[in-house]
Formats: structure tokens, C-alpha cells, sequence
């Protein structure tokens, strides 16, 4: 059975094989070996947004220890449920690889799409690049030649590749590598907030800081929190996107929220320490306070395997979106090439895997700040599409539908949507610069593009007869796979 995909400004039309939430319609891989399953998934979006609980310390120095417990529990409800819904709903409805890029396409045709595509690459290849560094950092507390020079570019490099040629072998082992590294990088925070219990003192949680950073204390929910749709670039690699997709959502959900406000509870309820002192990496000296040494080394090392599992996650979603993007012909059919043996986008990785080495021996942060404005603009289009398409297409099938109607859509976007106008408005000027700057990137690669489809110069269209695109998005003829 087909049913018939359009795009919403009257460009060529597709056929795709409808999904009865049990398979992987659309430009998916064929076959079921090798596929995400639900555990792997879970921990795979684990990573993409969290990693553990290292990074959430800036909450507590910003606001105090008051605030910072509030924010992760309330936040989870005004942004991380939200977000996951939305991905939850959109995902199972086109369980292509591509994601958000798939589904801004089809509500407002290839230029959003390609915008999508721009904003969420540009920001996760950012965020990527921070890990191979960020692990050389922390490898330099034990072994101090890694600080700088030589060893450190070894370090980098030598981390790039080796997770890249992970990511060659497939989703599955980096799908099971995401859980022992998962399992690794928590247990120390659930030894500590054991141990912590006996010295917990209530009153230490009502501790407020004197000094309030209100931009830090957000920024730090808003990058804590994020990211949960950079899976729906891989849907058509999961194993019944209908069923799995929602439940490993939730769960992921849960556990990362979970994961952030044990430890924090533990450790500012049984550390006497002024928020001034909860710089990053200080979870490592308050498990050090808590239960000894011993602990402080396992959560410095755990971070370095939190790092790993970031990074690995972070390539994998942004690989699979070029794949997507190339499936739709937004990008050259050279993107969508897969490996002989493992049916990896290689190409989609190696390129990846250079911008994001290239990246990772630059200090950038007014960058990493366009990175953020960067997503959130591409989170508004997509709430925006996600409603768009409930009022166009409400006959869609959607093996998983948010249960409300759209008044209640509405509410669900409006809120998250509220705190991105907040985080962007308070950016400065260089930050919209340099987000102007790679938005009007995005529109260029957008008509270069169809410059060079129209002049035969690259070649756009299916793989081996698999996957499913937009060739030229002109004309209404509707085309079936």
C-alpha cells in the first residue's frame, strides 16, 4: 500500500509506502538488520541531549542551589515534554531519515527545508565539536602532556577517528556502545547520591546565590535540555518507529531529568558550599567531599566517557541528516551513498567527522551562541510545521498522535516557543550577525543547488533505487518507488 506525500507549495509530489507504525516507510533502509531497537534508541537520545549530569553545575553557581533544583524540575515540563511529543508525533508520521528537514519539506516546501537543514547541521556540528576537545581537557587532569601542543592535537584527532570508524559500523554498535557507556558514565552519580543520603541537609536546598546570572542560569537549562528531535534524523533506521519511537522518548525523558536532579539534590544537600564555588567540573569535588577520592576520579573519568558517547551521538543524528537532505535533493546524491558492508552513510560521516575535527582547535564562543540562536530558530519552524500540519493534514496517518486537539497543540508549542524568544533576545549583536550570517549560507547552498541541478553540473536523485525525493520540486507529476 502507498500513500501519497505532496509538498504543501505545489512542487513534485511522492509516493511512499504508508507506515502501519510497525515499519520504516519512506527513505529508510530496507530490511530490518542491523536496526535501532528500544534500549539502544533510548540511549541514544540519552546522549544527544544530556550525557549525564556533567555541565549542570553553572545552574547552581548562577542561581544557587534554590533555583537550579526548581529549574530542572520544571523545565523538563515546559520544553523537554513538549519537544519530545513533537518529535514523538512527526516521527512515527514520516519515519524517513531526515527528520525535522523531512518534515519542515513537506508542510512548507524545499527552501524551509533547506533552512531546517542549515540551522540544526550548523548547530549540532558546533555542538559536536566541543567533545573531542572537551575530552582532552579532562584526560589532561591525569595525564598533564595532553594539556597542549602536540599530544592534545593527537588526542583530538586520534578521538575523531576512532569514533567515526565506530559510527562506519553502524547504528547498532554505536546504539549498544551509547548503553555501557550510559551505564558507565551514571553509576558513579547514583554511589554518590546513595552515599550522600545520611549527610543530606534539607536546608541547604533554600540557598539562594547573592549575585544572580539570569542569562547563565537559562542558557544552562536551555543547553542541559536540548536536542531531543536530532534522533528523528535516524528514523528510518529504528525498528518499529511507531511503537519504539515514542516509548524511548519518554523514557529518555525520564531518565535524563532524573539524572540531573539526583545528583544535584545530593550533592547541594550534603556539600557545604557556596554557589560561587559550582564552577564546571565541581560534581567531581563534592563526590570527592561526599565519599573520597575514589569517587572524584570515577566521575572525571566517567566524563570522558560521557564525552565519548556525546560526540559519537551528536555525529551519528548529523550524518543522517545530510543523508536525509540528499534523499529530498537537497544536497547532492553523493551524500545519501552507503557503505558495502555496514549501509552507513560513509560519506555523509567522513565529511561530518572533518568539519567537526576542523572545528574542535578553535576557541568560538560567540559562535557556540549562534549556534544556540541558530537551533532555536529551526525549533520555531518546526513547532510551526508540527502545527501547520495538523490543521493541512489531518488525514495523515500517525502511528503515534499527541492527544490533544488543536487548541491544545497551540498551548504545547506556544510555551517553549515563548522561552526561545526569550533565549534569542537576549543574544548579542554579534550573535545575530553571525546567525545572519549562516542563514544566508543556508539560502546560498539552497539556490546553488538547484543551480547546479538544473545545469546537469551534480548528480541529485535515489541511491541504488532506495530512498525517496524531491528531484527538481517543479511540476505536479507524482512519482511512486
Amino acid at each position: 500500500m502507498t500513500g501519497e506525500i505532496k509538498n504543501l507549495d505545489g512542487d513534485k509530489a511522492l509516493a511512499a509506502p504508508a507506515d502501519d507504525g510497525g515499519g520504516a516507510a519512506g527513505h529508510g533502509r530496507k530490511g530490518g538488520k542491523n536496526k535501532l531497537s528500544l534500549v539502544p534508541l533510548i540511549f541514544l537520545i540519552f546522549f544527544e541531549v544530556a550525557g549525564g549530569p556533567y555541565g549542570a553545575e553553572p545552574a547552581v553557581q548562577s542561581a544557587g542551589p534554590l533555583f537550579a533544583l526548581l529549574g530542572f524540575l520544571i523545565f523538563p515540563f515546559i520544553w523537554a515534554i513538549p519537544e519530545s511529543l513533537v518529535t514523538a508525533e512527526l516521527s512515527t508520521a514520516m519515519p524517513g531519515n531526515g527528520g525535522f528537514v523531512v518534515w519542515a519539506d513537506r508542510a512548507f516546501g524545499p527552501v524551509s527545508g533547506s533552512l531546517m537543514g542549515t540551522w540544526k547541521y550548523v548547530s549540532g556540528a558546533i555542538n559536536g565539536a566541543a567533545f573531542p576537545a572537551l575530552c582532552a581537557d579532562y584526560l589532561a587532569r591525569v595525564v598533564p602532556a595532553v594539556a597542549d601542543g602536540g599530544a592534545r592535537v593527537a588526542t583530538i584527532v586520534t578521538f575523531n577517528v576512532a569514533l567515526s570508524v565506530l559510527n562506519y559500523t553502524g547504528l547498532s554498535v554505536v546504539g549498544w556502545s551509547a548503553v555501557a557507556l550510559g551505564v558507565a558514565s551514571l553509576s558513579p552519580f547514583v554511589l554518590m547520591s546513595g552515599i550522600a543520603l545520611p549527610k543530606i541537609r534539607p536546608h541547604r536546598w533554600a540557598a539562594t546565590a547573592g549575585d544572580k546570572d539570569w542569562k547563565l542560569f537559562f542558557n544552562t537549562l536551555f543547553w542541559n535540555l536540548n536536542y531531543w528531535d536530532s534522533v528523528s534524523t535516524m528514523a528510518g533506521e529504528v525498528e518499529n518507529p511507531g511503537r519504539t519511537f515514542p516509548t524511548a522518548l519518554m523514557s529518555s525523558v525520564a531518565m535524563t531529568s532524573l539524572g540531573y536532579l539526583l545528583p544535584l539534590m545530593a550533592a547541594t544537600g550534603a556539600v557545604d558550599a557556596p554557589p560561587e564555588q559550582w564552577g564546571n567540573g565541581f560534581f567531581a569535588d563534592a563526590a570527592g567531599t561526599i565519599a573520597g577520592d575514589w569517587l572524584k576520579y570515577w566521575i572525571e573519568v566517567g566524563a570522558v566517557l560521557s564525552s565519548i558517547g556525546l560526540y559519537s551521538a551528536t555525529l551519528s543524528s548529523a550524518a543522517f541528516q545530510l543523508l536525509g537532505m540528499a534523499d529530498l535533493g537537497l544536497l547532492p546524491r553523493v551524500f545519501a551513498l552507503r557503505a558495502p558492508i555496514f549501509n552507513t552513510p560513509w560519506v555523509s560521516i567522513v565529511v561530518t567527522s572533518l568539519i567537526t575535527l576542523g572545528m574542535s582547535f578553535f576557541s568560538f564562543n560567540n559562535i557556540v551562541a549562534a549556534a544556540n540562536f541558530l537551533y532555536s530558530l529551526g525549533m520555531l519552524l518546526e513547532f510551526a510545521t508540527f502545527v501547520w500540519l495538523r490543521i493541512k493534514r489531518p488525514e495523515m496517518s500517525r502511528p503515534y498522535r499527541v492527544p490533544l486537539r488543536l487548541p491544545g497543540i497551540v498551548v504545547l508549542c506556544l510555551v517553549p516557543s515563548g522561552f526561545l524568544v526569550f533565549v534569542m533576545a537576549i543574544a548579542g549583536w554579534k550573535v545575530y550577525a553571525i546567525s545572519a550570517m549562516f542563514t544566508a549560507a543556508g539560502l546560498g547552498v539552497y539556490y546553488l543547488m538547484k543551480f547546479c541541478k538544473v545545469r546537469g553540473f551534480l548528480k541529485f536523485g535515489t541511491v541504488d533505487g532506495e530512498g525517496l525525493m524531491y528531484e527538481c520540486h517543479q511540476g505536479r507529476e507524482n512519482v511512486s518507488v
